[in-house]
C-alpha cells in the first residue's frame, strides 16, 4: 500500500495532508525518515509519525460536534488555547477536524478517523456545499450581495460563486445566510471584507445534507452509517 493511503486508513489526514507530514520528515518506516513520494508499506513494516507508531484503523467513526467560539480546530495549539480535540481525549479512536472552523467561529465541525472521508469532504473538487450564517456590520446592499453571489478576488483568485440570501436587515447590521464549497482559510470573513464590510459573527450551520439539528454548543453525537453516506 502506498504510503500516503497507509496515513488515511490510520486516520492521521487525507492523503494530501499525509503527504504534507511526509515532506517535513515526520515519517519513519522501520526507524528510516521517508522524503520521497510513493514509497509502499510492505506487511511487517513499522511505520511512525513523530516518533508514535501508527497502524490503519479497524472501524472508522465519524462525529458531528457544535464547536463553540474560543477553541482552535487542531491538534494542538502553540499559544495553549483550547482546541476541538479537549472533549474526545476518552474517545476510542483518535478523531481529527475535517476542515477548519476559525477561533471566532462556532458551528459544526466533523471529526473522523477517516483519512479518505475527510479528503472527499475537503477537496474542491468534490464540491461539498457549506452553509453558514453570519452578522455583518451595517446594511448589506444589493451590489455587494452581487458580488457575493458572482465571487469576489482574495490573493488574486477568485472565489466560486456563493449563494447569499439575507434574512434579516437593521440600521447597523445584516443577516445572511451563504452557502460555499471552498475551503479557504477564513473565507467567509475575508469575502465579506473585500466587499466593506465585517462578519460580527459566524456560525456554519450546515455541512452537506447534515445539519445542526438540536446540538447545543460544545456538544457532539456520533453519525450514523446512514447519514455517513448522504454526504
Amino acid at each position: 500500500m502506498r504510503l500516503q493511503k497507509y496515513l488515511a486508513a490510520c486516520g492521521l489526514s487525507s492523503r494530501r495532508g499525509a503527504q504534507e507530514l511526509i515532506e517535513q520528515g515526520l515519517v519513519t518506516i522501520n526507524g528510516a525518515v521517508v522524503l520521497e513520494k510513493g514509497i509502499q508499506v510492505e506487511d511487517g513494516d513499522e511505520v511512525r509519525v513523530r516518533g508514535e507508531v501508527v497502524r490503519p484503523e479497524a472501524s472508522k467513526h465519524v462525529v458531528m460536534y457544535y464547536k463553540p467560539v474560543g477553541e482552535v480546530t487542531t491538534v494542538s495549539d502553540p499559544q495553549g488555547r483550547p482546541t476541538v480535540l479537549d472533549k474526545f481525549q476518552d474517545f476510542p479512536v483518535r478523531l481529527y477536524p475535517v476542515g477548519r472552523l476559525d477561533y471566532d467561529s462556532e458551528g459544526l465541525l466533523l471529526l473522523t478517523n477517516d483519512g479518505d472521508l475527510t479528503m472527499r469532504l475537503t477537496h474542491p473538487r468534490y464540491e461539498v456545499k457549506k452553509s453558514y450564517i453570519a452578522r455583518v456590520s451595517n446594511q448589506l446592499g444589493e451590489e455587494a450581495l452581487r458580488s457575493l453571489r458572482a465571487g469576489v478576488l482574495l490573493e488574486g483568485r477568485k472565489t466560486a460563486p456563493a449563494r447569499v440570501r439575507v434574512l434579516r436587515r437593521d440600521p447597523f447590521s445584516t443577516d445572511i445566510l451563504i452557502a460555499i464549497h471552498e475551503g479557504r482559510n477564513r473565507q467567509i470573513r475575508r469575502m465579506v471584507a473585500a466587499v466593506g464590510h465585517e462578519v460580527v459573527r459566524l456560525k456554519r450551520v450546515s455541512y452537506g445534507n447534515l445539519s445542526l439539528g438540536d446540538l447545543q454548543r460544545g456538544e457532539w453525537r456520533e453519525l450514523s452509517e446512514e447519514e455517513v453516506a448522504s454526504i
